[in-house]
């Protein structure tokens, strides 16, 4: 074949998400099925997000609106923040791509922490940059060696908040400290995908660097606490001199018409959201003391999910939990091979995933 792709295609490494529950009763024929792999809200979706998507399907047929006006107002309001200030794309993954495409170059750097969400390195390697990686230190991000991993060649900073695998914080103080050490000319971006699940006092009050103008751009999603993974919506906040080179880069249509009013009536909904936060808070607490049971060690989390060391090789365990209608994630993918993580989900799902941990532990 003569046509060839990209060098920098070669270099990418395929996304590796949760296994969709349909494809585990499909392999295995099994017709009930608990899904704890890709940290959804288990609650779903608010009832008003429902309700506001029943009614606009008549109209699927007309092309959503450009600058989706009524979900920027909505959104401008929920986070006291001008409208220009607010970017919003088809998942918070279509965010991340486009902060790469809009800012690196080919031979720039971007500084990522490891282990964390795979997609930082996916955008910065599409665009032909070079990721430079830091490993945490005690399961947090290492913010002194991430300021040094620092050089004129460095375009982004990325720190995930609360961090994907490990659900641990960086916290205000820290997080200020490390901004006041990076050069001009070098955006940081933090992404909070899961900052509504965050009840640490000392977790950052980010959307404040971005009313101070800071070279920072916010990263959040309508995937985890709003319950509208399946709608894929997403949304970054910054102060204008970023937001405006994003939207010039940003794909027309992005945002759909039904995502559009879902994300609108889900902000309103707090009382969704509100239960949400609960069930997490009672939910991870029970799980704790299960795991404790068993004798196995876990990170206290700020998320919705929980790393689990299981002392072993985690995919014969992951096996044997799928062979029991119980999808977790294997942390093989994050750097993780002896670790799982798992959703935080309603008690009976809870329950159950203990159940089968319990019996796959004592089998082995």
């Amino acid at each position: 074949m003569a046509v060839t792709a990209r060098e920098a295609i070669g270099r990418l490494k395929p996304y590796v998400g949760g296994k969709p529950a349909e494809e585990v009763q499909r392999e295995l024929g099994l017709s009930d099925v608990v899904k704890l792999s890709s940290n959804e809200n288990p609650l779903g979706p608010s009832p008003q997000a429902l309700a506001a998507v029943r009614e606009s399907l008549p109209g699927v047929h007309l092309y959503p609106d450009l600058h989706y006006y009524h979900l920027k107002r909505t959104l401008a309001g929920h986070l006291e923040v001008p409208e220009e200030w607010i970017i919003c794309g088809n998942g918070s993954d279509d965010l991340i791509r486009l902060v790469a495409e809009t800012f690196l170059e080919p031979g720039a750097e971007a500084v990522l922490p490891t282990p964390s969400f795979s997609t930082y390195e996916y955008a910065v390697r599409l665009v032909g940059a070079n990721p430079v990686f830091v490993p945490l230190r005690d399961w947090v991000h290492d913010l002194e060696a991430m300021a040094r991993a620092i050089t004129p060649r460095t375009r982004l900073v990325v720190i995930c908040n609360p961090n994907n695998p490990t659900g641990t914080i960086v916290g205000d103080g820290h997080l200020r400290a490390f901004l006041d050490r990076v050069p001009p000319g070098v955006l940081v971006a933090i992404d909070e995908a899961y900052h509504d699940y965050a009840d640490d006092p000392d977790f950052p009050r980010s959307l404040e660097l971005v009313r101070e103008q800071r070279d920072v751009v916010l990263w959040r999603t309508f995937s985890k606490i709003y319950g509208l993974a399946g709608m894929r919506l997403g949304y970054a906040v910054s102060c204008p001199g970023i937001i405006r080179p994003l939207a010039a880069a940003w794909t027309p249509f992005a945002v759909n018409r039904l995502a559009q009013v879902a994300g609108a009536a889900a902000l309103a909904d707090q009382a969704h959201r509100d239960r949400s936060r609960r069930l997490n808070r009672d939910e991870k607490e029970f799980l704790y003391r299960e795991l404790s049971r068993l004798g196995l060690s876990y990170l206290p989390t700020q998320a919705n999910f929980i790393l689990i060391d299981l002392a072993r090789p985690c995919r014969p365990v992951y096996q044997a939990l799928l062979a029991r209608g119980v999808i977790v994630r294997p942390a093989e993918s994050f750097g993780l091979p002896g670790h799982i993580r798992v959703t935080i989900g309603r008690r009976t799902d809870n329950e159950r995933f203990i159940a089968a941990l319990a019996a796959v532990l004592e089998q082995a």
